[in-house]
């Protein structure tokens, strides 16, 4: 608020207030005067009159001095206000002078004439400030002037209460000053606001009657291309209706309907708009209740049976003609109708009574749909209010249907009432005056032909036909997906869309280039596209279960789902919808309406795009898979040729080593022999430096047994070979390291056969055994535990399966990728050269077989030999088993 303003209002409220209070306080003055000649009269005699004088002289002072403040070309608000304050105080100090008393009560006019300011004028402190300090001097002044000498504790006393007395006007001045300011402030912005909604309003009525002629000139402009549509699409339908092929009698009926649906929204509107601005008149004419109902009835029935939903009318029997407006009637009982259906589930029940209650004529259409929630009954009537206005709603509309019933049951004098609960149903109850008519003569129908129907009559017959059409078709389940054929040639694209005329539309423009597959809402969009994978998906936004973006949503969630294009349909255009779109993973956004050629364009360029990008991911593949294979290859050329420079080094170091490894073989024995010559006492001493010496070369020799193993594994051909025999004869060779120390456990079949070279198996058991019998010696086991092996084979087939486990330490997973490489050990220095289970995989490989392992650290390992068990099996590839590893 402006500032100047309110000061201006603000004087000018202060100016009527005090005009207001000095008028009062011209007023009291008279008996307050009058009141007090008694007194001058017997404290004063001899004085009486010239005191009266004074007090009719303040009277009259005061007096003139308001009717000239008063007329037009009076005194100032302030120039009067000294004038009826200083009138009263002159004539005091004059009667304190006249009457020469130091004991003189007059001075108590002066409190009185300072409390009547402090009240009644809204002076600031300030002013009353100085009054009050005129008052006090001028007392003073004047009690010293008079001829009697003044005792000083009696002008002490009397000063004393006139100081307390300005004191409490000049604070109760403040006070009151602020709170006037308060109270004026918050009646000035009260004011202020009132004006202000007080204009908001006639601007919001004005907004409000701007609004509905908007609608009513939209509606009526709107109407007419409408119908200058449909009457073309009707000629077309009646004139073609045996020679378009399907597709197009298809075409045309979703064209039609869509129409249709359209004309009677834009119906709905124009009749809201009439009963907003008052236009709308009730037309009473008889009604014959029956046939009215089960008109209306059959025209809804085929909607009722399309949703294998019961309908039932009941129509007391007592009813036969009233007087009502037919059409209005008929808007509201179609309404009521076509909402019951709308929210009834297949298998419900939807029933029309109709009676007569005391002076009323009922109306009570009930179901057994979902219902509506009690927090909502109160909002069932309102303007476009919905119950569920989110994008996954259900049931479409846009909230006319029943404020119009609602409406157009006032308008006639009645009432609309609503009884629901959530998951039970709905009644909706119409109460409207019975008028008894009597039954109207039978009126004689002449025939005409249908090309001498007029342009009105066939408008008003186009009008009656839209309300009669249900604002959403009856919702049908998604037909089945186009068969592939054969070679994949066509992409398949999923369409989703609760309306089934969109759904029609959409499919049959492009179910030439593609195989189609409908879905009727988001939760089945879902899952179809999951099941099928299509190339492309259509996705219409708002759609029930699930809206367009959640689906967009799970779909990049999902692995196999994540690539699919997908293009998203809506009728919305504003760049907050084509925001989320994108970022819930959309590729392309498609405003309704949209072109055909628009359309298929787009469809045509994702999937083109898509099946460009599986190609070079196939090829990435498959470039992959060939680059693997070629770094294999390198690595095994690498290896081979490190094997074979191992092996030309070693069958020289064998070679060399050989001969002097025999003759000290040979010149032990003979010393053994000597050895036995010995005393005693040295005997025992050379043969445990015999025994050492013999063990280093038995050593050497394993060595050197190993790496010729190594670079010449051919042990011989294959042969029938026990595998209990080959198990034992591998145990008898590690007797000494074994007995007493771990258990052996054999499960074995006695007569199981394999078919490889005999030693070549026991020497792969060997090595296997040793090494599962080093890992137990090395482990602490807790107590109850004892280190254990246990062999075991089985047939597979024409294979055998071998195993040697153990409850060892296990294999480390760092490892596991390196066991069977040549020279890899853990073991320490000295304890193993890392050659025996590379030998075990290469004796193995040669026999047509494989190796593999099982770990599990710090619990097992368990190796398995699978090898032929027969002739044939040994001829023939062993099968591809990974090595795979248990950590």
């Amino acid at each position: 608020m402006s500032s100047s303003n309110f000061q201006t209002a603000y004087e000018e409220q202060n100016r009527r207030e005090y005009i207001t209070n000095a008028t009062i306080a011209t007023v009291i003055q008279i008996p307050l005067n009058l009141s007090c000649v008694a007194m001058d009269y017997f404290m004063y005699h001899s004085q009486w009159r010239s005191f009266l004088a004074a007090r009719l002289a303040s009277v009259l002072v005061v007096t003139l001095a308001w009717v000239w403040f008063k007329s037009r070309k009076g005194i100032s608000q302030r120039q009067f206000g000294i004038m009826w304050i200083m009138s009263p105080l002159f004539m005091i100090f004059w009667l304190i002078y006249k009457a020469n008393d130091p004991y003189s009560p007059y001075y108590a006019g002066l409190n009185i004439i300072l409390l009547g300011m402090g009240l009644l004028t809204p002076w600031a402190y300030i002013q009353n400030l100085l009054v009050t300090l005129f008052v006090l001097v001028m007392y003073v002044l004047i009690s010293l002037l008079q001829d009697q000498p003044t005792l000083a504790g009696y002008l002490i006393n009397n000063t004393t209460f006139l100081f307390l007395t300005a004191a409490i006007v000049v604070a109760s001045s403040v006070a009151a000053s602020r709170q006037r300011l308060r109270e004026f402030t918050l009646r000035f912005e009260l004011d202020t606001n009132k004006r202000e909604l007080e204009e908001s309003n006639r601007k919001l009525i004005e907004l409000d009657q701007l609004k509905s002629r908007f609608f009513a000139n939209v509606s009526h402009e709107l109407r007419t291309p409408l119908t200058l549509l449909l009457a073309p699409l009707e000629t077309l339908i009646r004139k073609y209706r045996g020679t378009l092929d399907p597709a197009g009698q298809e075409l045309l009926t979703t064209m039609q309907n869509s129409g249709m649906r359209l004309l009677k929204l834009i119906n709905d509107l124009l009749d809201l708009i009439r009963l907003e601005s008052g236009r709308l008149q009730v037309q009473s004419e008889p009604v014959a209740l029956p046939e009215f109902v089960n008109g209306l009835v059959s025209a809804v029935r085929q909607l009722a049976a399309n949703k294998r939903i019961t309908l039932e009318i009941q129509v007391s029997p007592e009813l036969a003609t009233v007087l009502g407006d037919r059409d209005k009637l008929e808007k509201i009982l179609l309404n009521l109708l076509f909402n019951a259906l709308k929210f009834t589930p297949a298998g419900g029940r939807v029933r029309l009574r109709v009676e007569k209650q005391k002076a009323e004529l009922v109306f009570i259409v009930s179901d057994t749909g979902v219902g509506i929630a009690a927090k909502n009954l109160p909002y069932v009537f309102d303007r476009f209010w919905q119950e569920d206005g989110s994008s996954r709603r259900k049931f479409q509309g846009l909230g006319i249907g029943l404020a119009l019933v609602k409406e157009l049951t006032e308008i006639q004098g009645g009432a609309a009432a609503v009884q629901s609960q959530e998951g039970q149903g709905a009644t909706f109850t119409i109460r409207l005056p019975y008028h008894y008519a009597p039954p109207a003569p039978p009126a004689a129908e002449p025939a005409a032909a249908e090309d001498s129907v007029t342009s009105e009559e066939w408008l008003v017959n186009l009008y009656h036909r839209a309300e009669l059409f249900p604002v959403i078709a009856a919702r049908r389940a998604a037909g089945p997906a186009a068969p592939a054929l054969p070679g994949g040639r066509r992409a398949v694209v999923l369409v989703a869309d609760d309306e089934a005329d969109m759904r029609r539309f959409l499919a049959a423009q492009l179910a030439g280039d593609y195989q189609i597959i409908e879905a009727v809402d988001g939760r089945e969009a879902r899952d179809q596209a999951l099941a099928h994978l299509p190339d492309l998906i259509l996705l219409d936004l708002m759609m029930p279960h699930m809206d367009g973006l959640q689906v967009c949503r799970e779909l990049r969630a999902h692995p196999a789902a994540a690539g699919i294009p997908i293009i998203l349909l809506t009728a919305r255009a504003d760049e907050e919808a084509k925001f989320d779109a994108l970022q819930m993973g959309a590729n392309d956004f498609l405003a309704k309406p949209f072109s055909s050629v628009e359309l298929l364009a787009r469809v045509k360029n994702l999937i083109e795009r898509h099946r460009d990008q599986h190609r070079l991911a196939r090829q990435n593949e498959a470039l992959s898979g060939a680059l693997e294979q070629i770094k294999q290859t390198e690595l095994q050329l690498v290896q081979s040729e490190k094997l074979s420079s191992l092996g030309r080094l070693s069958a020289g170091i064998i070679h060399e080593i050989n001969n002097p490894l025999n003759y000290s073989l040979t010149g032990l024995f003979a010393l053994r022999h000597k050895g036995k010559q010995l005393p005693d006492e040295q005997r025992a001493e050379f043969e445990a430096t015999i025994n050492d010496v013999e063990e280093g070369l038995k050593r050497v020799r394993n060595i050197v047994s190993d790496l010729r193993t190594f670079t010449h594994p051919g042990g011989g051909g294959g042969e029938g070979v026990v595998a209990a025999l080959a198990a034992e004869a591998a145990l008898r060779f590690l007797a000494g390291e074994w007995k007493d120390r771990v258990g052996i456990h054999q499960d074995i079949p006695p007569g199981q056969q394999l078919w490889v070279n005999r030693n070549n198996l026991v020497h792969v058991l060997v090595n296997l055994l040793q090494n599962a019998i080093d890992a137990l010696l090395e482990k602490t086991f807790p107590p109850g535990e004892q280190p254990q092996i246990w062999l075991g084979a089985r047939t597979d087939g024409n294979r055998c399966l071998l195993t040697v486990r153990d409850n060892g330490p296990g294999i480390d997973a760092r490892n596991a990728g390196k066991i069977f490489d040549p020279f890899f050990t853990t073991k320490d220095v000295g304890k193993g050269m890392g050659l025996g289970l590379s030998i075990c995989y290469r004796i193995v490989q040669d026999s047509g077989g494989k190796i593999f392992f099982r770990s599990e650290p710090g619990q097992s390992c368990e190796f398995t030999l699978d090898l032929p068990a027969t002739l044939e099996a040994a001829s023939q590839r062993a099968p591809n088993h990974a090595e795979p590893v248990r950590l």
